[in-house]
């Protein structure tokens, strides 16, 4: 049952890492128009797109809030682990656990707080005034979606980890 949940969660993530592939497409044409815009004089065309820079921003935060539970999945995600290869075994798989506890409380408290942000911007009626005028809760409302996926995918590291031989993971090893 565990295989079967953990598949089709790997199949959802694999999902959301497309839509951050075709999130960088679309920055990459809103840029690309952005530039040439300023560049060429297209007759009835405007001379650049005045919002490409805030959507390019809020875009390249959609691409990390799709990807980041992809990459944790694949052991793509930042990792130091000179140390975890340096020490016994049993004890590196020991500091593996440690870690991904302190990486499930962390993603629980920030999906905790990053849902109280969003809710709070939207009862309030908050709104981001730059170029575009937008509702504040649209950028806060991924955050803790993501959270709660990297909380997730946490528990599966954590099951992958318990079945697993006594030892540090073999994910991102730069060193051996």
């Amino acid at each position: 049952m565990t295989d079967r949940l953990s598949a089709g969660y790997a199949r959802l993530l694999a999902t959301l890492a497309l839509v951050g592939c075709a999130i960088l497409m679309a920055m990459m044409v809103v840029i690309v128009a952005d530039v040439a815009l300023r560049n060429l004089a297209v007759p009835g065309m405007p001379r650049g797109l005045a919002w490409s820079n805030e959507i390019s921003e809020l875009m390249l935060y959609l691409i990390t809030m799709c990807v980041a539970p992809w990459l944790l999945r694949q052991g793509q995600h930042i990792r130091v682990d000179i140390l975890l290869q340096a020490i016994p075994a049993k004890t590196a798989w020991t500091f593996e656990w440690l870690g991904d506890l302190i990486g499930f409380a962390c993603c629980v408290v920030i999906a905790w707080y990053g849902s109280k942000a969003a809710w709070s911007s939207y009862v309030s009626g908050a709104v981001n005034i730059k170029t575009l005028v937008t509702p504040e809760w649209w950028a806060l409302a991924p955050l803790p979606v993501v959270f709660v996926l990297l909380a997730i995918e946490m528990l599966f590291r954590m099951h992958r980890l318990a079945r697993s031989e006594r030892g540090p993971r073999n994910d991102a090893v730069s060193a051996a």
